[in-house]
C-alpha cells in the first residue's frame, strides 16, 4: 500500500516539475532577449560613434553580454575573424549551427542580425540593427503579456497532471 503513495508522490512530483521547468524556461528565454537587446543597443551606439570594426563590434558587445548570447556574440567575433565563411550571415549561421540551447525565436532574430552586419554601408547597418532590436522588443514585449497567468498555469498544469495520473494509476 504504501508503494503505491510513494510512485503517486513520485507522479506528482514529476510532473510538477516539468510545468516548473516550463516556466523556467520561458523566464529564461525573457532573460535572453533582453540581453540581445542590450548588446544591440551598444553595437548601434559603437558603430554610430566610433566606427568599430565587426569583429572588435561583435567582441565588445559579447563581453558586454551574459550568458549564451555571450558565447554567440565572441563565436560570431572568432568566426569573422578567422574568415572561415565569406561574410557575416554564414558566420552566424556556423554558430548558431554549435550552439544548441537557443530558442527558434531566439535564433531567428540571431539570424536576423547576421544578415545585417557587414553587408550594408553605416546607415543600412544602423538600420538593420535598429530592426532587428525592435523585434526583440516586440518578442520580448509578447513575453511579458499576461506572463504571471501563463507562468502559473504552466505550473498548475504540471501538478494537476500529476495529480490526475496518480489518481488513475492508484
Amino acid at each position: 500500500m504504501s508503494c503505491k503513495w510513494i510512485g503517486a508522490i513520485f507522479i506528482v512530483a514529476g510532473c510538477g516539475g516539468f510545468g516548473f521547468s516550463v516556466a523556467a524556461n520561458y523566464r529564461q528565454e525573457e532573460r535572453r532577449l533582453r540581453e540581445l537587446i542590450r548588446a544591440l543597443q551598444l553595437m548601434q551606439c559603437e558603430l554610430q560613434y566610433r566606427l568599430t570594426p565587426l569583429p572588435e563590434l561583435c567582441r565588445l558587445a559579447g563581453q558586454a553580454s551574459g550568458g549564451i548570447i555571450k558565447e554567440v556574440l565572441m563565436g560570431l567575433a572568432a568566426e569573422l575573424e578567422w574568415q572561415t565563411e565569406p561574410d557575416a550571415a554564414s558566420c552566424m549561421d556556423a554558430v548558431l549551427k554549435r550552439t544548441q540551447t537557443l530558442s527558434a525565436r531566439s535564433r531567428r532574430l540571431l539570424h536576423q542580425l547576421g544578415k545585417t552586419l557587414g553587408r550594408f554601408d553605416l546607415e543600412g547597418q544602423l538600420q538593420g540593427l535598429q530592426a532587428t532590436c525592435s523585434a526583440c522588443i516586440a518578442a520580448s514585449n509578447s513575453l511579458r503579456e499576461d506572463r504571471t497567468v501563463r507562468l502559473r498555469s504552466y505550473q498548475t498544469l504540471g501538478l494537476c497532471a500529476g495529480a490526475a495520473l496518480a489518481i488513475l494509476f492508484l
